[in-house]
C-alpha cells in the first residue's frame, strides 16, 4: 500500500509524518511526503523538525520537499492532508471520485472530533511547538498505522 502525507510546504509537518509513520508500518507499506506548494521544492525538511525527530530515534534529514503531482493521486492508495486548506486544495486536484476517495483529513482519519482535526504549523514556532506538533502526528500515526494493518 502506497500512502503520502501532504501538508503546504512539505519542510514540517508531512515529512515529521511521513518519517513517523514509516517507523510503525511494516516495509511492504511505502509512504512518502509532499506539499500543495513548491517553494520549497528540493529543500531538506525545516532542521527543527530534523532535530525534532531525530530526537526520537526517526531520521527525516535525507527527505527532500516536492509538490504534489497528478500522477500521485493516481499512485497513492492513501493521501492525508494536514489541514483544511491542504485537503481543499488536494481535493480540487482530483480528477474522479475514486481520488476523492482516496484523500482524508489525517486527524479526522485517526479519529479525532472536529475541534480537533488540523496538524498545526509549527514553521513559525518555537521548538516547543515542533515536539507538540511530532506528539501529535505519533499518536494519530500508531492509530492510522493499526486501522491500515487491519484492512
Amino acid at each position: 500500500m502506497k500512502i503520502l502525507m501532504v501538508c503546504l510546504g512539505n519542510i514540517c509537518r508531512s515529512p515529521l509524518a511521513e518519517g513517523i509513520m514509516k517507523t510503525k508500518l511494516p516495509e511492504n507499506f511505502e509512504v512518502d511526503s509532499a506539499g500543495t506548494i513548491s517553494m520549497h521544492e528540493g529543500e531538506h525538511p525545516d532542521k527543527r523538525a530534523i532535530k525534532t525527530a531525530a530526537k526520537h530515534g526517526v531520521d527525516i534529514s535525507k527527505q527532500k520537499s516536492r509538490p504534489i503531482t497528478a500522477k500521485d493521486l493516481e499512485n497513492f492508495h492513501k493521501i492525508y492532508c494536514m489541514d483544511l486548506s491542504v485537503f481543499e486544495d488536494v481535493i480540487s486536484k482530483a480528477k474522479n471520485e475514486q481520488q476523492r476517495q482516496k484523500i482524508k483529513l489525517f486527524l479526522e482519519e485517526a479519529g479525532n472530533t472536529v475541534e480537533n482535526i488540523e496538524v498545526p504549523d509549527p514553521y513559525w514556532g518555537d521548538m516547543a511547538e515542533f515536539e507538540s506538533v511530532y506528539q501529535l502526528i505519533d499518536e494519530a500515526s500508531e492509530k492510522i498505522a493499526q486501522k491500515l494493518q487491519n484492512q
